[in-house]
């Protein structure tokens, strides 16, 4: 007979496992929608239809809470011949840091915010 300590610490386990996932797979489909809008606006073929997780880091939110910083890698080509690397970071669902074809830059990465500033 399993203890009910066992069974709960196994329970909370697997949930933190399936958020995990989660969280990983859809930062992956956001670099993904991202990577592929970007090689659309810089005229670009896409290669290979996917993105390929690079590193995974520690940052501090604007808050003050720790949050997770994902990079991703993508392949591109400017006439089917040749191959070059691009580079998206998402810091939860936002990109942060975006290196690729050239004109995409512009259609990709967000201007940084207006903020009014406090007197």
């Amino acid at each position: 007979m399993h203890r009910p300590e066992t069974l709960i610490l196994l329970l909370l386990a697997i949930a933190a496992g399936y958020l995990w996932w989660n969280a990983a797979r859809m930062a992956a489909e956001r670099a993904t929608q991202l990577g592929r809008d970007a090689c659309r606006a810089a005229g670009v073929i896409w290669l290979d239809h996917t993105v390929h997780a690079a590193g995974l880091r520690l940052r501090r939110r604007e808050d003050g809470w720790l949050g997770l910083e994902r990079s991703f890698r993508f392949e591109y080509s400017v006439d089917g011949t040749d191959r070059h690397a691009g580079r998206l970071v998402l810091f939860g669902d936002r990109l942060v840091e975006f290196s690729g074809p050239p004109r995409a830059a512009a259609a990709v990465v967000p201007m940084p915010s207006q903020r009014p500033r406090a007197e």
